[in-house]
């Protein structure tokens, strides 16, 4: 309402002519405005501002307490000197004595146990001959190693490694050409069993047998140089087969392992036996030939006596 009363003329509202319309010029159009274009121009990196490092803060230091950490040596040495290399052996001790030490033992329990059971032998037997003592005492000195030396390694085989016992430190010298006798092997620990249980009292009766010269000592002699034959065969074969084959060696690589403990300290278990093997067949084959010779002459006499008997029987019924 308002704005409709703003717009009335009151001129004519009071009777007053309203004034000639003056003629107005027409306005000039305006001038086209020409806007000026700016390329962007590339403004120079500002560097930052130069800031004041803040001052350090005083602080309380407390001094960590140095960490001992114990220095670890690593050691590439084999804890043992057996072969092959990184072999399993629980509880290895060196020996405490040296070899000569340790053969001087073993030789002079032998000796001992030989020079008293010939003097015994000799005893029971004084027309024993010279060879027959010779074998005697072979069968003996077999008889106490396989029942003791031996017997003591079937009966501690497991702790071996680690004891001081004469015995031990005697197989631990010798096992540096077989570590087999340090590990419970399988097939040394069967083959010694046997050799312990059987083989050594087949020796002592042998030897007693040979003291009463008795015929059964050579029927036993075959039975024992066999089977120590054939344990020597297998000890060497099981051994250097597996080393030929799959390369793995139970001795060490020095020569005075393996030729002198290794392959010379058995080898008389099979020359020997081989020899004594030969002599008591050649024994008991000249024995057999000599008693079918008998038999044979002692049919031809008996037959001849029967055809004599005959013909004087004939004579005395004629």
């Amino acid at each position: 309402m308002a704005g409709v009363l703003l717009n009335i003329d009151w001129r004519s509202l009071l009777g007053r002519d309203a004034s000639p319309a003056v003629e107005t010029e027409p306005e000039p159009e305006p001038e086209p405005v020409f806007e000026p274009v700016f390329e962007p121009v590339e403004e120079p990196a500002l560097e930052p501002a130069f800031e004041p490092e803040p001052e350090p803060v005083p602080t309380l230091e407390i001094a960590e307490p140095e960490l001992i950490t114990p220095k670890l040596e690593v050691n590439f040495e084999p804890l043992h000197p057996y072969y092959p290399i990184g072999v399993s052996i629980p509880g290895y001790a060196s020996n405490a004595a040296s070899v000569p030490v340790l053969l001087t033992s073993l030789s002079g329990m032998l000796v001992f146990a030989l020079v008293g059971a010939s003097a015994l032998a000799l005893k029971v037997n004084p027309r024993l001959t010279k060879t027959n003592l010779i074998r005697f005492c072979w069968f003996v000195l077999n008889g106490c190693l396989h029942c003791f030396f031996e017997g003591y390694f079937i009966f501690n085989h497991d702790t071996v490694a680690s004891s001081q016992n004469v015995f031990a430190q005697l197989w631990k010298e010798y096992a540096l050409s077989d570590s087999r006798y340090l590990r419970s092997d399988f097939f040394m620990l069967s083959i010694e069993t046997i050799t312990v249980f059987i083989l050594g009292p087949l020796c002592f009766a042998n030897a007693v047998a040979i003291v009463r010269g008795s015929p059964a000592r050579h029927a036993l002699r075959i039975v024992v140089c066999v089977a120590h034959l054939y344990g020597v065969a297998l000890y060497y074969a099981t051994s250097l087969c597996e080393t030929y084959f799959t390369g793995r060696s139970h001795s060490r690589p020095e020569p005075q392992y393996f030729w002198v403990y290794y392959f010379g300290f058995n080898l008389p278990w099979a020359i020997i036996p081989a020899v004594l093997l030969y002599d008591s067949v050649r024994t008991i084959t000249r024995a057999i030939g000599a008693l079918e010779k008998f038999d044979a002459t002692l049919d031809s006499h008996r037959r001849k006596q029967n055809g004599v008997n005959g013909v004087a029987e004939s004579k005395k019924t004629r």
